[in-house]
């Protein structure tokens, strides 16, 4: 689908955020082990949300879908109703409901589709086999398969890749036979961290933080095993990686302000950084009851580290763009094993719009030159995040035609129609 959208004046002046994918992922997957009935209201109806749901079924959980609500009926030990468990094009997903599969004893096929077929699974694999579980893969691109049972152990973990292996760790050594001990070195993405650490000890589960050093990306932990989730009722958070970019919209389009909503902040997430990024560029913000409101006006320049939060670079950059001076984003080295590889696509397509960027690997930065942009079409490249950005750079600069704008259903499945009701025009193109 292709969709062009044109230079707008926002009409609205309040919005609300979706659902944050990352919790209920979470949220879904203790559910899936958890003892009695686990209630989400406010679901995300993201696409990697949908895929979390099926694959809590196909391990054996039933899952009941109302109109505003989930139920989830877990089951443990699993007892998965197939040998396959289909992740569609969700990293987090795969990694983590890979590594709840390796808690059953016999193989689970991992069925990826789209840009997951091309991401790295060597930290998954490596992560599996410390604790007597097989991940088997024959050839690049294929299917892996997951061989448990997952026992724990005392083990050393390099979690510089990716938090998401650690993540489904962290749920399953919890359920698996024998205790563990973590020695995580080269930790990133740490609030992602604290985020599962969170939504556990909320479901009844112990893990305790031995020893921790931030400065040298070290963390100790201790699992004790042979535990059980316990269910309850919970309310899915706003997704502060959704609301950097209608934050962004609301700086540059907003007549006056932009209230977005639903951001409760009831567990920690990466992405609201963007507040203290959006500060450093001279933006305006101000906390209401429901959430955050940014007053309009055009950022300034500003220096930003980006390595625990990289999912910030797309609207960073794109808010960037309509700056005064260069901006520089660092943390370049967490963008290669996404969707798509983030850094080379942000800077060739925001090229197609007249905006250079520079990408240094030495220094791990980027640099965003601002510019008059120009009209253009830029590619998602399936990606939801460069889908939402390109958006910034048409309701703000100059008509932008957007190819793949249906990626943004991995994450936010009304985008656009969000931006519609406050006024962003927006058009199909055909063909």
């Amino acid at each position: 689908m292709i969709l062009r959208v044109l230079p707008s004046t926002l009409a609205g002046d309040t919005v609300w955020a979706p659902p944050s994918k990352s919790i209920m992922q979470r949220v879904v997957a203790l559910a899936t082990l958890a003892e009695g009935r686990t209630m989400i209201t406010r679901p995300s109806e993201s696409d990697d949300c949908t895929h979390a749901l099926m694959m809590s079924a196909q391990l054996g959980a039933e899952v009941e879908l109302g109109e505003d609500a989930v139920a989830i009926h877990g089951h443990f030990p699993l007892q998965p109703r197939d040998t396959t468990l289909t992740p569609g094009e969700s990293g987090l997903g795969l990694r983590m409901f890979g590594v709840l599969a390796s808690l059953h004893h016999a193989p689970l096929t991992l069925e990826r589709a789209g840009s997951l077929l091309t991401r790295n699974l060597d930290g998954l694999a490596e992560a599996l086999s410390a604790f007597g579980v097989t991940v088997t893969q024959t050839a690049p691109g294929e299917h892996p398969i997951i061989q448990g049972p997952l026992r724990g152990g005392d083990v050393s973990v390099d979690a510089a890749g990716s938090s998401q292996v650690l993540t489904g760790l962290l749920c399953a050594l919890a359920h698996a036979e024998g205790d563990s001990v973590l020695n995580l070195h080269g930790v990133v993405s740490r609030p992602y961290v604290q985020m599962t650490l969170e939504v556990l000890e909320d479901m009844g589960m112990d893990i305790e933080i031995l020893e921790e050093d931030e400065d040298a990306r070290t963390l100790l932990l201790r699992i004790p095993g042979n535990q059980r989730a316990q269910a309850r009722d919970m309310a899915i958070d706003g997704d502060w990686s959704a609301a950097a970019f209608l934050l962004g919209l609301g700086a540059l389009c907003a007549p006056h302000h932009l209230n977005v909503e639903g951001l409760h902040s009831t567990y920690t997430q990466a992405d609201e950084a963007i507040k203290g990024a959006l500060l450093f560029g001279g933006c305006r913000l101000a906390g209401t009851d429901e959430g955050v409101q940014v007053m309009a006006g055009k950022p300034k320049s500003f220096t930003v580290d980006l390595t625990d939060s990289p999912d910030l670079f797309p609207p960073l950059a794109a808010l960037a763009a309509f700056g005064k001076k260069p901006s520089r984003l660092k943390g370049l080295h967490r963008l290669g094993n996404k969707e798509s590889n983030r850094g080379k696509v942000i800077q060739s397509e925001w090229a197609r719009v007249g905006i250079q960027v520079d990408l240094d690997e030495l220094s791990d930065t980027m640099a965003i030159h601002p510019g008059r942009v120009q009209p253009g079409r830029m590619s998602s490249h399936g990606d939801h995040r460069m889908a939402m950005a390109a958006a910034l750079f048409g309701a703000a600069g100059a008509p932008v035609e957007i190819e793949g704008a249906e990626a943004v259903a991995k994450s936010y499945p009304a985008f656009f129609d969000d931006l519609e009701a406050l006024g962003v025009q927006i058009q199909v193109v055909a063909g």
